[in-house]
């Protein structure tokens, strides 16, 4: 088979054709890329438009420019990361610690065994545990020892009350 130059100049424009299809599909591939990918990374439409227009106009160059300047995380990655930092966080106030030495402690614990810090109290009516700070208990109403209703004065106050008549 003899290749004249009529021939070759034809093999040539099928070859240059080609060619030019395929970058042509590559320049159309990585512009959609680019709107795709900067659509899944961030919500602002402006940075949504100008990204595939970099590429459009730059094309290999603008892809580059644009995986230096894209947003590190998608928003789902972002989200997920949000989620899981929100989870530790969680762990880490249920967590309950004595005041005195900071050691971890149970919900059902009086006193810090590490420091013998009293972390709780005992309602002398129902028995169940209560926070410190509880002026009544929550599970049956009792008052907590040494309150008083808002009615009741002590001795104290009577006797300086009759001081004053």
């Amino acid at each position: 088979m003899v290749l004249d130059a009529g021939s070759l100049q034809t093999i040539l424009t099928y070859l240059t054709a080609l060619f030019g299809a395929f970058l042509a599909g590559l320049w159309i591939s990585l512009v959609f890329w680019t709107y795709r990918d900067v659509r899944s990374r961030t919500q602002d439409r402006l940075v949504q438009i100008l990204a595939p227009l970099l590429v459009a106009v730059l094309s290999l160059p603008g892809v580059l420019i644009y995986m230096i300047m894209r947003p590190p995380m998608t928003i789902d990655e972002a989200y997920q990361h949000t989620l899981e930092e929100e989870a530790l966080l969680s762990e880490v106030e249920a967590r309950q610690a004595c005041p005195g030495c900071g050691a971890s402690t149970l919900p059902d614990w009086q006193v810090c065994p590490t420091c013998h810090t009293k972390l709780r109290k005992t309602c002398t009516n129902c028995g169940r545990l209560m926070e410190l700070p509880w002026k009544i208990c929550p599970y049956c109403g009792t008052l907590a020892p040494g309150m008083r209703t808002s009615g009741e004065s002590t001795e104290g106050e009577m006797l300086a009350g009759r001081e004053s008549l």
